[in-house]
């Protein structure tokens, strides 16, 4: 098993990494801030326009340590990773079934993503059950109910696709009443994206990056192509199959969310609005965040399917190999993460 090793994460926008000897030297106009051997770095997260020098990017390539850059918005910008891992025939096999995918994989992946978004409002119930004192938070536990039964009955993507919307359109109408305290500051009015405008989904859109980020290299780590997936439409630059597996987990960063917020650990004032209305986390608002994913990253779960106990942070590499085996043909069926 991988071990689960340090992400460095970059969030002075003023920084530039370089190389020195076995070192990753950081420097912020021009003064040196601090250097890291790459021992035990996995890999790097870069929150700057300034970036790294091709010295550094040549030795992390040589180690195997990807770079990804996000803008200091949170906006995934590129990616450099090493030679391609494993082999050819892997990645004919994913062109092969992905061509045209079976109905199934989308369906379940779907069907997992509505149970795991189902166990997160349950829980929360459980945890306070006076949140459900009108009834509507079982509403919606009723009406993704009903999506991941009917969804096996449909068979195109884009239907499959509209039942999802509708779907995530109930559980972000309600979302606002699992944050229990701060409300005043933290409202949410469903989900927006480009951009995010409230703090609310500010948080769930930066987290939602680093986990596509990391599902595309753990995709990557086992030879398969991120950009080729099964459910999410073809499109140049995006990293297709991260998406179509990150579906399945994306409860995780949005009970980190609401933990972060009725926990008071972030507060209106690690946000910062712009003149457009949109909204970002600040530099400190980031490191807080980022702080809170690399502990729960090492928090031990019980996989499900393997029925093994694994690092959270090891998640992404589970199911890509998982993948790999269904496409090698080794197993019947992909096995979605379901929450337990």
């Amino acid at each position: 098993m991988k071990k689960l090793l340090n992400s460095l994460y970059i969030l002075d926008e003023t920084a530039w990494l370089t190389l020195d000897g076995e070192n990753i030297v950081c420097k912020c106009e021009d003064k040196e801030k601090f250097r890291l051997p790459f021992t035990n770095i996995e890999d790097i997260y870069c929150f700057s326009y300034l970036g790294c020098s091709p010295a550094l990017m040549g030795k992390c390539m040589e180690l195997g340590i990807n770079i990804s850059f996000i803008s200091p918005q949170g906006r995934f910008l590129a990616r450099v990773q090493g030679k391609t891992k494993g082999n050819i025939f892997l990645r004919k096999a994913q062109f092969e079934r992905f061509a045209s995918p079976d109905v199934l994989l989308a369906q379940n992946t779907v069907a997992a993503k509505l149970s795991n978004t189902r166990y997160l409002i349950k829980r929360s119930i459980k945890d306070n059950p006076k949140l459900d004192a009108d009834g509507e938070l079982s509403r919606c536990i009723e009406y993704l109910e009903s999506g991941i039964e009917h969804v096996y009955d449909m068979n195109d993507n884009e239907v499959i696709m509209g039942l999802e919307g509708n779907c995530a359109k109930a559980y972000f109408n309600i979302f606002d009443r699992l944050i229990l305290s701060q409300k005043e500051d933290f409202l949410i009015n469903g989900r927006t994206k480009r951009p995010p405008l409230d703090p609310v989904n500010a948080v769930l859109s930066f987290l939602y990056t680093i986990m596509i980020s990391s599902y595309t290299s753990a995709l990557e780590s086992v030879g398969l192509d991120s950009c080729y997936g099964f459910y999410h439409a073809l499109r140049s630059g995006r990293s297709s199959l991260a998406c179509d597996l990150v579906e399945e987990t994306r409860c995780i960063a949005e009970r980190l969310v609401l933990t972060l917020i009725n926990l008071k650990k972030l507060n209106i004032f690690d946000f910062e609005r712009q003149e457009s209305g949109a909204v970002y986390l600040t530099k400190d608002g980031k490191k807080k965040v980022l702080t809170a994913w690399q502990e729960k990253k090492r928090t031990t779960i019980v996989h499900p399917y393997l029925s093994e106990k694994i690092q959270l942070g090891l998640l992404p590499f589970v199911q890509s190999s998982l993948l790999a085996k269904y496409i090698r043909g080794e197993i019947e069926e992909y096995p979605c993460f379901l929450m337990k």
